[in-house]
């Protein structure tokens, strides 16, 4: 199963050399010459070049903050280059706005792409550039076929009238793809297109990869996960702190060498070295169930220990933990905090009961966008920060300034839009704004998602950290290296119940496989 591939030997899931069919000599369709730009205080890129090809994936390599979203903008018409060429088929061109850039050809798959719920499917493919009858008005029996053509092209069974409302998250996904594609376009980029999405899905999305290396596009790809780069990729290119620092063929470089490219010092400890000082039990969950999400969840958890919860998508995982922290109500079960019986009915009484939840989607759930870093770390907390019902701003400076020192926030200033920082510094905010809460157990559902090699160190370190001074630690994870490196005991779910507990020896990569699939010894 792929979720094992993380646990293999690098030689055992990198392809060897001569494996692609790379021709070396095939001039890039599009090339990027001293691209810089500036915003103020910071200096987001520098004189960085790209080259991308047709018929091949180039993987943009690069932690949180490198430049990677800069580019991706600049190719899209979205910034404007302060310095620098961008030359297609060898003619420089510029992107005023991001018609231009579809115009000439450069398309974008975003991890989270804006579509409408209330339009159907073919009106969010062709939104924008309908095809028109010879009156000016949109032409919606050719739009229909369009868009049902494009479908069939990326292997979707979708029915091009249905309203998208009526789609799973899956075939929303593949809707904003055929969104992207719905020009002729000859760059594609996909921005950390496999985020969100199950191992089927992201199965279909490698195979999509290849129709569209089959059609002749230049592919731009954006991952933090090291597998598929090495599975997809034919060549890479590294940013490092707003500048290129490497490039090259993919089968040319050993997973170890491109993270130290990446990060500029070598990373041979991924996960930091614990020895656990276990405390008294801080929390006890009994018979925890919901009508249609999890039922019978029970487990306790100790003083300085960290928790770890696997399970494949849909599991139930998430939907219990937001249950946890009174998002919604469980319809029956009791939890104990510190001994005493704790009725958790919203977020309110879980925060003052000393319970924290770090979401998964930080971007909806946990931060607030339009607002700056030092107002969404004392939001929670603006008891602290107020007097006589007044807010003072150096206490909510000073607040934010502490825990966003110890998580190591890369930023330009303290009011600095969170919505301006990269993903995995927007997790470190949030992090840092439940923590300044004081807790006594915080829940990270999956705290390391869609960060780089890098920052997801700087967050394990701080977990390890966190649990050494007696914090007790929930840890949802969907990566299996992450749970084995970073948990005390594993507990599986399955179809919303508990499926095994795991700890010490018994905690493999196999176990947590076998019972997350319901897969029995008798089965193998």
């Amino acid at each position: 199963m792929a979720m094992l591939a993380n646990t293999q030997g690098i030689d055992d899931v990198h392809p060897k050399p001569g494996e692609r069919n790379v021709d070396e000599t095939a001039l890039p369709v599009m090339t990027l010459t001293g691209i810089s730009k500036s915003f103020p205080g910071v200096k987001a890129l520098s004189g960085v070049s790209l080259q991308l090809h047709p018929g091949e994936v180039t993987a943009l390599v690069g932690e949180n903050g490198a430049g990677k979203s800069t580019i991706v903008k600049i190719l899209t018409g979205i910034y404007q280059p302060d310095e620098g060429e961008i030359a297609i088929a060898g003619h420089s061109v510029n992107f005023p706005t991001a018609q231009d850039a579809g115009a000439a050809g450069v398309t974008a798959i975003h991890q989270e792409t804006v579509l409408f719920d209330d339009l159907s499917v073919a009106e969010n493919i062709f939104i924008g550039h309908a095809p028109r009858t010879k009156f000016g008005l949109i032409d919606r029996k050719e739009m229909v076929a369009k868009a049902r053509a494009l479908l069939e092209r990326i292997g979707a069974q979708i029915d091009p009238h249905v309203t998208l409302r009526e789609l799973g998250i899956a075939n929303k996904h593949l809707v904003a793809i055929a969104r992207a594609l719905s020009i002729d376009a000859k760059i594609v980029i996909m921005d950390e297109p496999t985020a969100s999405l199950s191992h089927k899905e992201i199965e279909e999305t490698y195979a999509l990869v290849e129709r569209l290396k089959a059609e002749g596009k230049a592919i731009l790809f954006i991952s933090h996960k090291f597998d598929e780069i090495f599975r997809i990729a034919d060549r890479y290119t590294v940013f490092r702190d707003g500048e290129m620092v490497g490039a090259g063929l993919i089968s040319e470089i050993s997973e170890r060498d491109l993270v130290t490219m990446m990060v500029g010092r070598s990373v041979d400890q991924v996960f930091p070295k614990r020895t656990p000082q276990l405390g008294k039990e801080v929390l006890k969950v009994v018979g925890y169930s919901h009508p249609t999400e999890f039922e019978d969840i029970g487990f306790s958890l100790r003083e300085g220990e960290i928790l770890g919860f696997y399970g494949l998508v849909g599991a139930g995982r998430s939907e219990f933990m937001q249950a946890l922290f009174g998002v919604t109500r469980p319809s029956k079960g009791a939890i104990r905090i510190d001994d005493r019986i704790a009725v958790i009915r919203d977020p309110n009484e879980a925060i003052r009961q000393g319970i924290v939840y770090v979401p998964e989607d930080r971007g909806k759930q946990g931060a607030v966008k339009g607002l700056p870093i030092f107002q969404n770390v004392s939001l929670p907390s603006l008891g602290e920060t107020s007097r006589n019902g007044f807010l003072r701003l150096a206490e909510e400076f000073r607040l934010a300034r502490d825990y966003t020192r110890r998580l190591d926030l890369r930023a330009a200033a303290l009011d600095q839009d969170i919505g301006e920082l990269s993903g995995g510094n927007q997790q470190k905010v949030v992090i840092a704004k439940w923590l300044a809460t004081k807790p006594r157990v915080i829940i990270l559902d999956e705290p390391t998602k869609g960060i780089d090699i890098g920052s997801k160190a700087a967050v394990h370190e701080f977990m390890a950290e966190l649990a050494a001074e007696g914090l007790a630690v929930i840890m949802v994870s969907s990566e299996i290296p992450e749970i084995l490196g970073m948990s005390d005991r594993v507990i599986v779910m399955r179809e919303g119940r508990i499926a095994a507990e795991f700890e010490g020896a018994d905690l493999t990569p196999e176990h947590l496989v076998r019972a997350a699939a319901g897969i029995t010894e008798t089965d193998i």
